[in-house]
């Protein structure tokens, strides 16, 4: 299936960060381990399939997050089973998985991204593929795992559609995204510098609520502020995970120096370093 003029331009601009992509994908990774801890909870303690209560998912969410903070490695819970890692990007989270000894689909819109891990021997099975359109039979995968991918997809029903029909009955579809209010420290501190389009617009977590009330849930929404100590450092890891493409609104050319300078004037700061915050989706749909 060909790509629209749009996903060119998204697997281009990913497969121009892919060389150096782990070197500055700290929130990637973090949000990853976060959902790979709270997918393992979910495993043991809660093996059915039936959706919990929100005050209950979130302590089982609380949990994960502690066992990130205190290096907690599990063991082996997904021996035996398949998964997709859908928006695999360089097979960071692929290769986890493999370790833990699971059967790994690794997917990616992105050529560059997927040779990078294909090079890595992140996964046993590679696929250049579009999320709203894999290329794979119904009911092919025990857990789908999606680690800040989906926010590119539009319309976001159409991607979810496909990862629960790939994900066995009884199964896990377990993703992350990004909300609306995600990047806000730098929307805000450009609008006061031109006033122009330079965040991509994401949506509002009552939207994402809506489209997967189609599925029996459990979402839960997370802010996550990384800080930096220079906003260059801000802005280059941006760019070097390949986020600085719009989906909307594209401002053409590269930022100048006045332009730079500008910013950092009016960027807040907390400590003398930058925030940036993410309004963090962790989701997860139970396939029937």
């Amino acid at each position: 299936m060909a790509l629209s003029e749009q996903k060119h331009k998204i697997a281009q601009a990913f497969g121009r960060a892919a060389a150096h992509y782990d070197n500055v994908a700290e929130f990637q990774q973090q949000t990853g381990y976060l959902l790979y801890q709270l997918l393992v909870q979910l495993i043991r303690q809660f093996p059915t399939t039936d959706p919990m209560n929100s005050s209950l998912f979130s302590a089982i969410a609380s949990k994960a997050s502690k066992l990130l903070l205190q290096n907690t490695v599990s063991t082996r819970p997904l021996c035996g089973k398949k998964i997709l890692d859908a928006g695999c990007g360089t097979g960071y989270f692929s290769d986890v998985f493999q370790q833990q000894g699971a059967e790994v689909t690794a997917l990616d819109l992105s050529s560059g991204m997927l040779e990078v891990a294909r090079k890595k021997g992140s996964a046993q099975h590679f696929i250049c593929a579009d999320m709203e359109a894999i290329p794979i039979a119904d009911k092919s995968f025990d857990v789908t795992f999606s680690n800040l991918a989906i926010q590119w997809c539009d319309p976001l029903d159409i991607a979810l559609s496909e990862l629960y029909r790939v994900t066995k009955p009884g199964g896990w579809v377990i993703f992350t995204t990004l909300a609306e209010g995600s990047l806000v420290e730098l929307s805000q501190a450009w609008q006061q510098v031109d006033n122009k389009t330079h965040v991509n617009h994401f949506l509002a977590l009552s939207s994402i609520k809506s489209t997967c009330s189609s599925w029996r849930n459990n979402l839960l929404l997370q802010p996550i502020t990384p800080t930096y100590t220079t906003l260059n450092g801000l802005l280059r890891s941006l760019k070097g995970i390949g986020a600085t493409h719009l989906t909307q609104g594209r401002q053409s050319g590269l930022m100048t120096r006045q332009q730079l300078n500008q910013l950092e004037q009016v960027y807040p700061t907390v400590n003398d370093r930058y925030p940036l915050t993410y309004q963090t989706v962790f989701g997860v749909l139970y396939r029937d």
